[in-house]
């Protein structure tokens, strides 16, 4: 059931950076179309930037659990049985780490942003913690996976690249 939830969760993510890769192609495509026609609609280059940080943040967890990121194997290639155990879980580890840690400072950002009121400087005048919002909420689900991955392998998972049904 847990395993359900956590690939549910590891879509959704996915299935919104999709959206919001399809959300930067129509915010280009309404600005070259509203130049061609001498109207202008403010914020349509910040909004794009937004959903581009969103579909970086989003797409992270499902990623990982594809076995999309890039990895350096170098080191953990050459090593074998309880050797490469260790090794992942050591990268795993520290993976979630930095992702936790990222996502911790990413949520204080929003918050802070939020409670001071912050804006976007540019004509659309955004309240800033809405875009920074899908940024704190994949770097916190990437910590999951990774977690959720370090789990795995610590229960016996195999210490190769994770994939979808991986845990």
């Amino acid at each position: 059931m847990l395993r359900g939830l956590l690939n549910g969760l590891y879509l959704g993510a996915g299935a919104a950076a999709a959206v919001s890769l399809m959300a930067i192609g129509v915010l280009v495509l309404l600005s070259i179309f509203t130049r061609l026609f001498g109207a202008f609609v403010p914020g349509l280059s910040e909004y794009a930037g937004y959903a581009m940080a969103s579909a970086s943040f989003l797409a992270l967890a499902y990623t990982f659990r594809h076995g999309g990121h890039i990895r350096v194997r170098l080191l953990l290639q050459s090593l074998h049985g309880t050797g490469r155990r260790v090794g992942e879980l050591w990268c795993l580890g520290v993976g979630a780490g930095l992702a936790g840690y990222v996502a911790w400072y990413i949520g204080k950002m929003v918050m802070i942003s939020y409670q001071l009121g912050d804006v976007s400087e540019g004509s659309d005048a955004t309240p800033l913690w809405i875009p920074q919002l899908p940024m704190a909420i994949g770097a916190a689900i990437l910590t999951v996976a990774l977690c959720d991955r370090f789990v795995a392998v610590l229960l016996g998972a195999d210490p190769g690249e994770p994939g979808p049904g991986a845990g």
